[in-house]
């Protein structure tokens, strides 16, 4: 379990792009379950729809990378220090089976499948009262920044 002040000190993403809110669960090198909970009050929604406000792909996609890191970290005993950012670097097979809207919950269920050259990849899925919402591979490294 790890609540938001946990989460802000390993992730270096501030409003409005830090997109997981709680971790339910961890499993160093295997396994997160963590929360992002969709409000009305996401800036995103003001266009993307105004008439019917949907959350955007790519963030749900940038919410399960969020999760991702904070498994890598957990895996690694690591703390992430202001010289070190984690990348995507790359997202296979990204599906998206139904719309998250304004008062959904999304549950941010990822898989670590490999960690190796310190590239890890996931399998990532994101559900909405236990149904699936989006699925992707991710993989991600952790660099240092001058």
């Amino acid at each position: 379990m790890m609540d938001i002040h946990q989460i802000l000190k390993k992730l270096p993403h501030r409003y409005p792009i830090l997109l997981v809110d709680r971790v339910l669960e961890v499993e160093k090198g295997k396994r997160i379950v963590a929360l992002k909970n969709v409000t009305i009050n996401e800036p995103f929604f003001v266009g993307h729809f105004p008439h019917r406000p949907v959350m955007p792909g790519v963030l749900i996609m940038e919410a399960l990378a969020q999760a991702s890191a904070l498994l890598a970290f957990a895996t690694d005993d690591t703390e992430p220090d202001a010289n070190t950012v984690y990348y995507f670097v790359g997202i296979d097979g990204a599906r998206f089976k139904r719309p998250v809207e304004p008062g959904d919950q999304l549950h941010l269920d990822v898989t670590l499948e490999r960690m190796k050259a310190g590239i890890a990849k996931f399998s990532a899925r994101a559900l909405v009262d236990g149904e699936l919402a989006a699925e992707a591979q991710l993989m991600c490294t952790i660099r240092k920044i001058a």
